[in-house]
């Protein structure tokens, strides 16, 4: 089993910026693509940003320029710079690890980020 717990969110004023982090710990063999979802109320869960084993990185196109995603294997952690923060990126931010050569995906807890205008 995995465990997957972010951290780095709270509140922050419009143009702001805030760091999230996510640590895996647990049975990891491998981690594979790490990914950033979001979902704001009475919205869909959206894909935000995300990094291949390669460290290859796509971002969503709301996001892109703002944000970067990328990854310490050392330590089992996925990070997500967020710059230049908008109201519209309020939301409960999750992070999920696919492990292993099943590339089975484990979700974090989830954490919540609001911008303030």
């Amino acid at each position: 089993q995995v465990q997957l717990v972010e951290s780095g969110g709270g509140l922050v004023q419009a143009g702001g910026s805030l760091r999230l982090s996510c640590t895996a710990s647990g049975r990891i063999l491998r981690i594979n693509t790490w990914d950033w979802y979001r979902q704001a109320p009475g919205k869909q869960r959206e894909l935000v940003a995300s990094m291949t084993p390669a460290s290859t990185t796509t971002y969503a196109d709301s996001v892109k320029g703002r944000f970067i995603i990328s990854r310490d294997n050392a330590k089992n952690t996925v990070y997500l710079q967020m710059n230049s923060l908008k109201p519209e990126d309020t939301a409960v931010y999750y992070c999920t690890a696919a492990v292993g050569d099943a590339f089975r995906t484990y979700w974090g807890q989830g954490i919540q980020v609001t911008v303030s205008s």
